[in-house]
């Protein structure tokens, strides 16, 4: 038995049978609930912060510094007719959200004990408003990025016009990948502790630091396999004249998809347990 926020009455989770959808209107019926979570992990990550949401700012320019640096002046790593430091911005603005996130609802279940063992509302929520706030970390980045553009003299086609596209698809891919982390956290909390080190290997086969391009021939197909690597060239050509996305990015996006799918899945099987285990 649980308290519904909503309703004002005790609700009885009882196990369900077959399959569980993700409740898109139960969803959108507490979408005050997963605003709150979201407003409230923004207000703390920057409290008492001197400098504030300039760090979202702050960051990945001192990784273009080291990545010029290291990548651009010292292993000569090409950047596709970009300049260096602009495509190497939006790789770590793109990279910097998607790792935050993914580390956010990893341990949004957890770190919500309290309120999942206590309160009836769709535990979609949880990972849900995990992944909202670095929105704002990349809208700021973005504003950067206009001024970068035109310190370099280098104006964006109408590529521009599928940003959108390219932000939904960032989001659902940390999603997604949250949605099995954060289930997986719920019942061992081994993934906890591994999570930075998964970011930290998934940074070096992304195309942060270096171009997809780089990786000829069948190999193209086996790195789309990293739904990252799709979703990063995309904001490249959107943003700063990169190279259109081929057909591999249709890999990358089937990818997304089925981690989507299967993540809803396990997660919808799993939720019942959350408060037992948790």
């Amino acid at each position: 038995m649980q308290w519904s926020v909503e309703r004002g009455a005790w609700v009885e989770n009882r196990p369900s049978t077959g399959f569980r959808g993700p409740g898109l209107r139960e969803l959108w019926r507490y979408r005050e609930l997963g605003g709150f979570l979201a407003l409230r992990d923004l207000k703390v990550r920057y409290k008492q912060a001197v400098f504030g949401a300039a760090w979202a700012v702050f960051q990945p320019l001192a990784g273009v510094l080291v990545f010029t640096l290291v990548f651009r002046r010292l292993a000569k790593v090409p950047s596709d007719g970009i300049p260096y430091p602009l495509f190497a911005f939006v790789g770590l603005s793109v990279w910097s959200y998607h790792a935050s996130s993914v580390t956010r609802a990893t341990q949004s279940l957890v770190g919500n004990a309290p309120l999942v063992t206590k309160v009836y509302f769709p535990r979609l929520l949880v990972p849900l408003a995990a992944v909202l706030p670095g929105l704002v970390d990349l809208a700021l980045s973005m504003l950067t990025l206009g001024v970068l553009l035109v310190v370099y003299e280098t104006a964006p086609t109408a590529a521009v016009l599928t940003l959108p596209l390219w932000v939904l698809a960032l989001v659902t891919t940390s999603f997604s990948v949250g949605l099995w982390l954060s289930a997986l956290n719920v019942q061992y909390r081994d993934v906890n502790h591994a999570i930075t080190l998964l970011v930290q290997l998934w940074l070096f086969v992304s195309p942060v630091a270096y171009p997809s391009s780089m990786v000829q021939g069948g190999w193209r197909f086996l790195y789309a396999l990293n739904p990252m690597a799709g979703v990063i060239d995309g904001f490249r050509w959107a943003l700063v004249r990169g190279p259109r996305p081929g057909p591999t990015v249709l890999v990358s996006m089937a990818v997304t998809l089925l981690l989507l799918v299967s993540g809803v899945l396990y997660f919808r099987r799993t939720e019942r347990r959350f408060a037992d285990v948790i």
